[in-house]
């Protein structure tokens, strides 16, 4: 199966396979992010991310090591203060 392709204008303009547009949900006056990837550039809708992006900018740092005990009583204590009464 030939990959979609487009060629690209004088003026730099593209037009986007048909198949792309359907599959991104995109029509006339949509916006188009471009991503450099180094050896590839990513295009996607603007506004929409992919499961790997918002899981790299919530989790940028690695979490701490927990014993299931840890984590039992972390809860616990989460719990009491969301139902304390004040």
């Amino acid at each position: 199966m030939a990959l979609p392709q487009s060629k690209v204008t004088a003026q730099g303009q593209i037009s986007v396979p048909a198949e792309i547009r359907r599959k991104l949900g995109i029509g006339p006056g949509a916006v188009l992010e471009w991503e450099d990837d180094g050896e590839r550039v990513i295009v996607r809708r603007a506004g929409r991310y992919t499961f790997e992006d918002i899981h790299r900018a919530v989790f940028s740092q690695k979490p701490k090591a927990r014993s299931l005990q840890e984590l039992k009583r972390g809860i616990g204590r989460h719990v009491r203060a969301k139902h304390a009464r004040d």
